[in-house]
């Protein structure tokens, strides 16, 4: 193989990832699918945090049992140990289904794992992650994964007989299901409408807000000045600036006109052609401004229907 034609295929491996995402304000944005590989790295790693965590407090609960009953054998105190034995079993319940739910349900859509292997999970039709949806993808889970593990335990020693055998292909459809699409989905991501993305660090997070309209407040073609109300900037939460911050790190002129387009068309104005990426600097910022200033006063807008 030859070396010219090594980073061609790395290309074309790369393009075949490569997805193009409509938000709901009509704005196409480009996706890289998150590979099988990072999926997977992803996933042990949440189950080595959650592992190490919950037998850490299994200890602790051992250890306060054992006092408990040293206690209760001075005292005679009942149903101490079946208390600790009902936390316990809580404790293992939520750990293991409300972990995922809990972290994804946040603003980055990514688990521990996920955040360190730079991948995250989006909705498909472009809007916001629901709770509907999250929920849906995780309690799947149990039967991609856990219960395809048990029977593979099982089937080998003959005590579940054909039954167990029939079992285990029947799940192991849904523990290789990611292996037979193109988009790499797990069934619960088909259901839930979700999808697993690239989300590599952005090394400019910082300079967005201190350049162009942004910091000087007005256009360097037209030397207009934006300056928007909090009716006008009310419209938006903090899922729209982040898309409009996507917009504008892209640069794609298409992109740019069709958002600042939409934005005028909402808040009642009429900026004009050719300053759009002005306009939409300066609303960024001012967005970001009073969405800040919100939090701090305990009061977030997570998105416009907020």
């Amino acid at each position: 193989m030859s070396s010219a034609y090594l980073p061609s295929q790395i290309r074309e491996r790369k393009a075949r990832k490569q997805r193009l995402m409509v938000t709901p304000e009509g704005v196409s944005l480009p996706l890289t699918i998150a590979s099988r590989g990072s999926r997977a790295g992803a996933l042990m790693l949440d189950f080595t945090i959650l592992s190490v965590t919950t037998i850490t407090l299994t200890l602790i609960l051992i250890w306060i049992a054992a006092g408990t009953f040293v206690e209760q054998e001075v005292n005679g105190l009942p149903g101490s140990g079946e208390f600790l034995f009902v936390v316990w079993s809580l404790m293992w319940f939520f750990a293991w289904n409300g972990y995922f739910m809990l972290f994804e349900m946040g603003p980055r859509g990514a688990t521990p794992g996920k955040r360190l292997t730079g991948i995250r999970v989006a909705s498909r039709d472009g809007g916001r992650l629901t709770p509907e949806a999250i929920v849906a993808r995780n309690l799947l889970r149990d039967i991609e994964l856990f219960l395809p593990l048990v029977l593979l335990l099982l089937a080998p020693s003959g005590e579940s007989g054909a039954a167990g055998w029939a079992g285990l292909l029947w799940s192991l459809v849904f523990m290789l299901f990611p292996f037979f699409n193109k988009d790499s989905m797990r069934a619960g991501d088909l259901i839930a409408g979700t999808w697993v993305l690239d989300a590599p660090k952005q090394k400019l997070a910082a300079t967005l807000s201190t350049e162009g309209a942004v910091a000087h407040g007005s256009s360097a073609i037209t030397g207009a000045e934006y300056r928007f109300g909090d009716e006008e900037l009310s419209v938006y939460g903090e899922y729209e600036l982040q898309t409009l911050e996507r917009v504008l790190r892209d640069g794609r002129p298409e992109a740019l006109q069709a958002v600042a387009e939409t934005i005028c068309y909402k808040i009642g104005w009429n900026a004009g052609a050719g300053d759009e990426r002005a306009f939409l600097e300066a609303f960024y910022g001012q967005l970001r401004a009073r969405l800040e200033t919100g939090m701090r006063f305990g009061n977030r807008k997570a998105d416009k229907f907020s």
